[in-house]
């Protein structure tokens, strides 16, 4: 398996060497080009100005071209339009193949530049110089190796130590995965790397949190069951000809039917997390039909909502059998219009809820402090009230109500 250290690194040192061998091929072949075109430019200008008439004599001719090439530190000669060699300085040069009837032209030939240049009067001025040998590329190309040298041996550090922090989140993934919910990336910086380790912590924290709700569920829910059925086995027992037993056990059957029905609406939201449908419902009238089973008030506005009928009557029926079982009389609900949705209040007159309590209330199965271990709990009901209305885009809450009582409000979106 080939380590991200080591491609990383490899691909830093790679990209500084093919940048070193662009830039030597550039200065090679682009800038030397152009100073070699200015060059004869100058050599062209100067010699026009120099360079004595063909009426002159071949001395002085020497004599200015002796002049003329130590300035641009050349090897130079004069040719008449013949081709005849009049003067020169340094070796004797000839003629550039393929010297036309251009002006100026230069060549490259032999590890040297070769400049040719038409005079006014028709003669032809030949100069010549050295390329830059292969020993300055030399030099460039070990300072180059140096420098990646140097860049390698500092980026591996870093290199290094962004790998070794991806290591170590990816053996916290693997502890998660084998199951230890409490493992946890260390989160070191404020790059990409640790912005990736703070997400896998909060989905870490996510995925613990379902999974130990999943699991008070269960032990609540085994321990919620048992009381029906207990009471259900002894009422059997005893139902010999006593119709009042009898209904008895009916309605802790309709209990523990109800209860399981509500298990499997708050698993399937749970997994799910939406509603099922998407349907236009008349709140006003939905609560209106549940709150006339208990005769109570309901008042406010007709608006209409989307989202699950089944869903949505199933949390107007938990907000009122909440109010009848713990609020006493006194239950109210309200309906209003808002600008993004709707609201919905069930009110009532109880003994209240501790506010350090408002928020505890809505886990399943929820006990209070001091409650007798056989006492009720508030069961999935208000659970089942806030998955719902998240599903819809809402938010449920537990409030006081003025006078004494509790207010339950739910707001669901549009």
């Amino acid at each position: 398996m080939r380590r991200l250290a080591t491609q990383i690194h490899a691909t830093v040192v790679a990209v500084l060497v093919l940048f070193a061998v662009l830039l030597g091929a550039g200065w090679w072949h682009g800038p030397g080009s152009r100073e070699e075109a200015r060059l004869a430019e100058g050599v062209a200008e100067t010699a026009g100005e120099v360079l004595p008439g063909p009426e002159r004599s071949v001395a002085e001719l020497q004599g200015a071209l002796e002049r003329l090439a130590p300035r641009f530190g050349l090897d130079a000669a004069v040719f008449s339009p013949a081709g005849e060699r009049l003067a020169w300085v340094g070796s004797p040069l000839t003629l550039p193949a393929g010297d036309g009837p251009r002006r100026r032209h230069w060549t490259r030939t032999r590890g040297r530049v070769v400049f040719a240049v038409r005079l006014p009067d028709g003669r032809r001025l030949v100069a010549s110089r050295p390329r830059p040998d292969w020993r300055h590329l030399g030099g460039v190309a070990a300072t180059v190796a140096l420098l990646a040298l140097a860049v390698g041996l500092g980026a591996w550090p870093l290199v290094r130590r962004l790998t070794q922090r991806l290591e170590r989140l990816r053996l916290r993934v693997d502890d998660l995965g084998r199951g230890d919910l409490t493992a946890r990336a260390p989160v070191e910086g404020r790059d990409e790397v640790a912005a990736l380790a703070r997400s896998f912590n909060r989905a870490a924290d996510r995925i613990q949190q379902l999974v130990e709700a999943e699991r008070r569920q269960l032990a609540f829910a085994s321990h919620e069951l048992r009381s029906p059925l207990a009471r259900l086995r002894v009422s059997i027992e005893m139902m010999a000809g006593d119709s009042s037993l009898k209904a008895r056990a009916e309605r802790d059957v309709e209990e523990l039917d109800a209860l399981i029905g509500e298990l499997l609406e708050a698993s399937r939201l749970e997994a799910l997390g939406r509603a099922d449908r998407d349907e236009a419902i008349d709140l006003l009238g939905l609560v209106a039909e549940e709150a006339a089973r208990v005769e109570a008030a309901v008042e406010g506005q007709a608006v209409e909502v989307r989202g699950d009928p089944r869903l949505l009557r199933r949390l107007v029926r938990n907000l009122r059998e909440n109010a009848r079982r713990h609020g006493g009389t006194g239950v109210e609900a309200r309906v209003a219009r808002l600008e993004t949705g709707a609201r919905l209040t069930v009110a009532d007159r109880g003994p209240g809820v501790a506010p350090t309590e408002r928020e505890r209330i809505f886990e399943p199965f929820y006990r209070p402090p001091g409650a007798p271990e056989t006492g009720a709990s508030y069961g999935l009901g208000l659970a089942l009230v806030r998955q719902i209305a998240r599903a819809h885009g809402g938010e449920a809450r537990c409030q006081a109500r003025e006078g004494g009582g509790t207010v339950f409000e739910v707001v669901l979106g549009a």
